[in-house]
Order: structure tokens, then C-alpha cells, then sequence
């Protein structure tokens, strides 16, 4: 019986204690958070894009909005973030996308949709429905340094998702190429952003 009640008292302490927490995450509107509605914004673009199937094509044209995204995003940590770390990811990933935007603006401008391929399109759709379904169970705090670092997380997520397809089915080793480097980084970023969350606990 004493046993019994010790494991009773212990439960109650350790519900309390996680009570106590979660009553500490202030958790923002979706829609009056400025992070979140760049990420809206951008999903917006990327679904009223007309799709032609050639996956080199509207992985350039997919991806080109992508990155413009992230480095709204990016602006935003920078004009008002805290924390010099995430601020300095934030620059190094806006200067990086920037790079990749000029290197799609060129491939676009010498190239005409040839191929037809539905199993890349379906990909494409498949990793824009998860983004949607991801950045809206996202817990947001209204802090530029955390909600950059989370949103940013999954962000990343989607575009190696569609760097993977691009690779998977795409025909000009141009954009091949910039898939491979795309989820190199952005692998590398995500872990870098997670350590940086696990280290900041207190928000």
C-alpha cells in the first residue's frame, strides 16, 4: 500500500511539474505571426504555379520561390532576431539562396519544358501537401530567433524533398548538380538549427 502511494505522489508531481512547463510556451496566432505569414505567402505563389511536368523545369521554377521565401524569412531574423548565432545562420542562408536564385534565373531563361513526367509532379505535390500540413501544426512562440530556427527546420526539410525528386528524375546535370548541393547544405543547416534549439530549451 505504501509503495502505491508513492508511485500516486510521484505521478502527481511529475503531471505538476509538466503542467508548470507547458504553462510557460506562449504559443502565437498563425495569422498574426509575421514569420508565418511569409511562409503562407509562399505557399500561395507556389500553388497557383502552373505545373508543366518537366521536372528540370518546375524544380527551377518551384524552387526559385522556395528560396525567396526562406530569405524573407531570413530578412526577417535578421531586422529583428536577438541572438547573434541565428542571426549569422540567417545571413549565410539568405547569401546562399540569393546564389542559387541567379544560377535558376539563368537555367530558366535557355530552357524550354520538353519532358513529360507525372511521377515527379506527384512527388512535387506530394512534399508541397506535407509543407502545408508541417507549418500548420507548427508551434509558434512570436520570438524572431525561435520561430526562425523551427519554421526554417522544416522549411528545409521540403526543399531536400524536392532536390531528392529532382535528382530522381530530372535530365540536365545543371540542375542535378544544384539538388546534390542543395540538400548538402540545407542537411547541414537543419542540423545546425536543431543543436541551436536544443540549446535554447528556455523558450
Amino acid at each position: 500500500m505504501k509503495s502505491k502511494l508513492i508511485l500516486l505522489l510521484a505521478a502527481m508531481a511529475l503531471v505538476t511539474a509538466c503542467k508548470d512547463e507547458f504553462e510557460k510556451i506562449k504559443v502565437h496566432n498563425h495569422d498574426k505571426n509575421e514569420m508565418m505569414k511569409i511562409m503562407h505567402g509562399m505557399m500561395t505563389e507556389m500553388e497557383m504555379m502552373t505545373m508543366t511536368k518537366d521536372p528540370d523545369h518546375d524544380f527551377a521554377m518551384m524552387m526559385k520561390m522556395h528560396h525567396q521565401g526562406a530569405i524573407n524569412m531570413a530578412q526577417y531574423e535578421i531586422d529583428n532576431g536577438d541572438d547573434a548565432e541565428m542571426i549569422a545562420i540567417a545571413q549565410k542562408i539568405k547569401d546562399a539562396q540569393l546564389a542559387e536564385i541567379a544560377q535558376l534565373n539563368v537555367f530558366l531563361a535557355s530552357h524550354t519544358a520538353d519532358t513529360i513526367n507525372e511521377e515527379f509532379s506527384m512527388k512535387m505535390m506530394a512534399s508541397m501537401d506535407k509543407m502545408n500540413r508541417t507549418k500548420d501544426l507548427q508551434v509558434i512562440i512570436d520570438d524572431a530567433d525561435y520561430d526562425f530556427a523551427s519554421l526554417m527546420v522544416a522549411h528545409h526539410q521540403s526543399a531536400i524533398e524536392m532536390a531528392q525528386a529532382e535528382l530522381d528524375h530530372g535530365k540536365h546535370q545543371e540542375m542535378k548538380d544544384m539538388a546534390m548541393n542543395i540538400i548538402d547544405a540545407q542537411e547541414k543547416e537543419i542540423d545546425e538549427l536543431q543543436t541551436w534549439l536544443l540549446n535554447h530549451k528556455e523558450y
